[in-house]
């Protein structure tokens, strides 16, 4: 693995919205009416953790609980509950790697040793150099096209181990890789390709 610097922000330090965040926040809590304004914090949450480098610290959920003027454990429910909000640092690339029922059939678990093996980490460990941190997770929505990971923002799908490992390469080199499936199926098409609908008859004139 090349060598990118990592220095995961410290638990404790002092936290506080950018101005191009805070404006952010503003926003969302403008989409609910008078005394709703807490229902503003999942996408508060989102807005911090991604400021601080992928994870929540304990002065970010403070914050929160300020910004919104709700108490502080009710913030921590929220962080605590979602697996998409991270209480632990985690390496620039998050590859989380879905392994309920429909991808666990389809070869989840060849994804994840593929995984394990390619970084040298087990699940739930972070690379040395601090590039990948990987997790399994419940179901994140898109069985039609299993196996498939998330990393990022971005879905992996129809993924053998070669092309997982294809993808965490190209991350690792600084490259973009495709989303999406990885096997050339278009969209959630049969993965063999069309069987019906396959020609456009017109009623004769």
């Amino acid at each position: 693995m090349s060598g990118h610097d990592y220095t995961p922000t410290l638990s404790n330090a002092p936290f506080a919205f950018t101005a191009e965040n805070e404006a952010l926040a503003q926003k969302h809590v403008a989409k609910y009416p008078p005394g709703r304004q807490q229902s503003a914090v999942m996408p508060l949450l989102d807005i911090a953790q991604r400021q601080i480098g992928g994870w929540l610290t304990e002065p970010a959920i403070r914050y929160i609980a300020g910004f919104l003027g709700m108490p502080e454990i009710r913030v921590w429910e929220v962080a605590s509950f979602y697996t998409m909000y991270n209480l632990q640092p985690i390496g620039r690339h998050h590859v989380q790697v879905c392994t309920t029922t429909p991808c666990w059939l389809r070869g989840s678990g060849d994804i994840v040793q593929a995984c394990e093996k390619h970084l040298g980490i087990k699940v739930g460990e972070t690379t040395a150099d601090g590039m990948f941190t990987l997790k399994e997770v419940e179901c994140l929505g898109a069985c039609v096209n299993a196996p498939m990971m998330q990393i990022g923002d971005e879905y992996y799908e129809d993924l053998t181990p070669e092309t997982a490992v294809k993808v965490l390469k190209q991350l690792a080199a600084g490259e973009t890789p495709k989303p999406g499936t990885q096997s050339g199926r278009h969209t959630s098409e049969p993965a063999g390709g069309a069987t019906t609908l396959t020609s456009i008859n017109r009623p004769a004139e």
